[in-house]
């Protein structure tokens, strides 16, 4: 019961990450609702991205600049979901 639960919100969470990398591709305002969506996932996401960041830094593609941190972010809460599925 506790882990289902557990799992759910880590899937929860997961999804909120690919939200935010595919808002953060579009540009929108702070009063329009996508804005408001992108400040809330922001709110969610960051402090836990922040540190990521800190640890990989970004790859120089070109004159652009990619960065990893939300896909080894994905990939680590997969492993974790399937870790905490494997105990229950």
């Amino acid at each position: 019961m506790v882990i289902d639960l557990l799992v759910t919100a880590l899937q929860i969470y997961l999804y909120a990450v690919l939200a935010w990398v595919i808002l953060s591709w579009i540009p929108t305002s702070s009063d329009h609702p996508l804005g408001r969506v992108s400040y809330f996932l922001d709110r969610i996401i960051v402090p836990v991205i922040t540190p990521l960041r800190k640890l990989i830094p970004p790859l120089r593609i070109g004159g652009g600049m990619l960065d990893l941190s939300p896909i080894v972010l994905l990939i680590g809460l997969n492993v974790l979901i399937r870790v905490i599925r494997n105990l229950g």
